[in-house]
């Protein structure tokens, strides 16, 4: 492309510095905050047995959770891509729409049907049943494009099916399973309102423990430098073993789709296990909602009645939010995207490469740090919606730069070297030629954005405005009261949003490629809202 060994301009790379600089606000604060403890105080405040315990919980929950992860996506993902098992379209969505559903709601559900699901047990059935679409849906996407010619000739020299499995299949998904692992260690890692409404003690509930107890203290930044620690471990662990393999296919000829496998007498079986899957991850969140719904208030441990106002307030309170936030993400990531499909050179990869370390950035470290920063700082934006907005945006930047950078990849090039042509300069054909190409596919990074927002917890509930709720907040609030009836109509709504922009996001998503004519009719293969970066 001409424009890679060129020069980006320079108010170009600045607009997306800004992004970048944002990302690396929460860090640097966070650091600065842990190194004004004394050493000896930090050493008394971290060798005490209860860090000892959240390490303890924190690893073998996400070792554990990451596993069975593993284990129910690999194995729905062979079943519907690579078997005539019945009804197989329908099984592809119905798999992955547990991501729809915040962990949170998940928990709710679970906890409101026994207490005794909380604890370590009932932590790693509410993230594993959240989470694992995560490691199903690039598993599936791999073992839909993998060339059979290979488990054609191992079969041919003999190798029975599960032989031919783990040694010629399992070897090309290992990319897929690597970011699916990882994005699953990063959720559990940064998870907080399921473990809270569980009752549950990790890093991130701890973190929240001392926040409320000396407000923005320095203890809960040494928390949470340990916790941004196992993060980075989970990044470098990934990129390590996934190493420089390569796994593209260098020969001639055409790819041709893979043969079916049958099922034969093992056919219903596995659909009741897919059945029972779909049941568990799915059914019960919305089974149980809809139970609630139809309660009474006093039906459940703690009788509260639902006010039809505080759930419109907090209804238009997430829209607005959840708008707000989609609109600083896109404004931030809309330059990086830009830059980096565009050119090349350290800076450009440097500040594209920053913007995704907010995936690795718990949402409490963020906020704590903004919460430092204003009180100190910025005292009149502290406790004001324009804060919580901006945090929003630093959150899920990571995922709009995804989307964005995915979009503009696929807008076809020659259009805007014929502009450039023309006599328009670089801003004049980003928004006459670029944005319009790339429309639909920035409506789809948009939608990730939103339904992140619209579902988030953590920093609404440091940084929100006092007397302002959402549906998560009032969730939260009314699931730690035991108030599960009263906590049900706004767990539906969210579910209804999160569902609704899911939907708009597969139709985007199928649109996306309109700068490519002899593409447009198939389905773009961009990432989904949270897509392994390298």
């Amino acid at each position: 492309m001409r424009w890679a060994n060129a020069r980006p301009p320079l108010l170009l790379l600045g607009a997306a510095a800004v992004g970048a600089f944002l990302v690396l606000l929460p860090i640097g604060l966070t650091i600065l905050r842990a190194t004004e403890v004394s050493g000896g105080q930090a050493a008394h405040f971290l060798l005490r047995p209860l860090v000892g315990t959240l390490l303890l919980n924190t690893v073998c929950l996400t070792a554990v959770s990451s596993a069975l992860a593993i284990v129910v996506g690999t194995g729905a993902a062979w079943f519907v891509e690579r078997t005539r098992l019945p009804g197989r379209q329908a099984w592809a969505v119905l798999l992955a729409v547990p991501l729809a559903i915040p962990s949170f709601i998940t928990s709710y559900a679970w906890i409101s049907i026994s207490p005794a699901l909380e604890g370590f047990a009932g932590a790693v059935l509410v993230v594993t049943c959240a989470y694992y679409p995560l490691l199903y849906l690039p598993v599936a996407a791999s073992l839909r494009n993998l060339d059979p010619a290979l488990e054609d000739s191992a079969r041919a020299l003999g190798c029975g099916p599960v032989v031919c499995f783990v040694r010629v299949v399992l070897p090309q998904l290992h990319p897929a399973l690597l970011g699916g692992t990882l994005l699953v260690a990063l959720n559990v890692l940064t998870e907080f309102g399921a473990f809270a409404l569980l009752r549950f003690r990790t890093f991130t509930t701890e973190i929240y423990i001392e926040y409320r107890a000396s407000f923005d203290g320095a203890t809960g930044s040494l928390l949470a430098s340990i916790l941004i620690v196992l993060c980075l471990f989970c990044l470098m662990a990934e990129l390590r073993i996934r190493g420089s393999a390569r796994y593209g296919r260098i020969g001639r000829g055409v790819r041709r789709p893979a043969s079916l496998h049958e099922l034969g007498q093992i056919k219903w079986v596995v659909v009741a296990l897919l059945a029972a899957l779909v049941v568990v991850t799915t059914g019960m969140p919305l089974i149980t909602t809809l139970y609630w719904m139809t309660q009474h208030g006093a039906a459940a441990i703690t009788p509260a009645e639902v006010s039809p106002a505080l759930l419109t307030a907090a209804t238009l309170s997430s829209l607005g939010y959840g708008l707000g936030g989609t609109l600083i993400a896109m404004v931030l990531a809309i330059p990086i995207g830009f830059l980096a499909t565009r050119y090349r050179g350290r800076t450009v990869t440097l500040v594209e490469r920053t913007s995704y370390l907010t995936q690795g950035m718990p949402g409490i470290v963020i906020a704590l740090a903004m919460v430092f920063l204003t009180v100190h700082y910025l005292h009149p934006l502290y406790q004001s919606s324009a804060l919580l907005i901006l945090v929003y945006g630093i959150q899920f930047l990571s995922l709009a730069v995804v989307g964005v950078r995915a979009a503009l990849a696929h807008a076809q090039l020659g259009l805007e070297e014929a502009a450039r042509s023309l006599g328009l300069n670089v801003f004049q054909v980003a928004y006459r030629v670029m944005l319009p190409l790339a429309g639909p596919g920035l409506g789809a990074a948009a939608a990730m954005v939103f339904i992140a927002v619209v579902t988030e917890l953590t920093a609404t509930l440091l940084l929100a405005p006092i007397g302002t709720q959402t549906l998560a907040t009032q969730v939260w609030a009314d699931t730690s009261t035991l108030a599960f009836a009263a906590a049900a109509p706004y767990a539906a709504i969210m579910m209804a949003l999160s569902l609704t922009a899911s939907w708009l996001l597969a139709r985007q998503f199928g649109q996306s490629r309109v700068g490519d004519p002899a593409q447009s009719h198939q389905p773009s293969q961009i990432s989904d809202r949270t897509a392994p970066v390298a």
